[in-house]
């Protein structure tokens, strides 16, 4: 049984490794008066798998972005609502899609208003300028001075295959808007 479990030990060793017997082994000689000569294994020479670890220059896609962002004063529509009993706040309702393939222009067309919502409308349009495979992000905006109201945007336009995108509810044209945003009150059109 010993044997077995010594077999079993070297062949385990073995596995994944080149060896080169240097020695040759010996079994153990047995007397039956149970004196014994211990016996010599075997010596092996054992190379392990030489592994180099480092780096090396290979041309791969790297995306890069370049957003370049300067302040300038420039006319922007602005609504001023006024509800009675309710408290306004001034804020920015922003419009954004993010494009490749072609350049896009986004631009918020109406604003309709149904109860405590108002209905953003924008179009997207494809441009003929090709981005060469980058990528962009485009975006209109409104100022408002109005209570806390709930947002929907819908764009009117092909959607652009992007997960940014998936924020905003996208249809074909204004004629395919659902009843609720037909029956709104025009409260801003460009």
């Amino acid at each position: 049984m010993k044997k077995l479990v010594l077999v079993l030990f070297v062949a385990l060793l073995t596995v994944g490794c080149k060896m080169d017997k240097e020695e040759g082994g010996e079994l153990p000689t047995v007397d039956v008066d149970v004196d014994g000569d211990m016996g010599e294994l075997p010596e092996y020479d054992v190379e392990w798998a030489d592994i180099d670890v480092g780096t090396k220059t290979k041309m791969v896609e790297i995306p890069k972005v370049v957003v370049v962002m300067e302040e300038e004063e420039v006319e922007v529509p602005y609504l001023d609502f006024d509800m009675p009993g309710e408290e306004k706040m001034e804020r920015s309702i922003t419009v954004e899609a993010e494009i490749s393939g072609n350049e896009h222009d986004i631009e918020i067309q109406e604003i309709r208003a149904s109860q405590n919502r108002l209905y953003v409308i924008s179009t997207l349009e494809e441009l003929d300028t090709d981005l060469d495979g980058k990528t962009m992000r485009i975006q209109d905006q409104v100022e408002i001075n109005a209570p806390d109201l709930d947002v929907k945007h819908i764009i009117v336009g092909k959607k652009v295959d992007r997960a940014f995108n998936n924020n905003y509810t996208y249809v074909d044209t204004m004629n395919d808007l659902d009843d609720a945003v037909k029956n709104a009150n025009v409260v801003y059109k460009k």
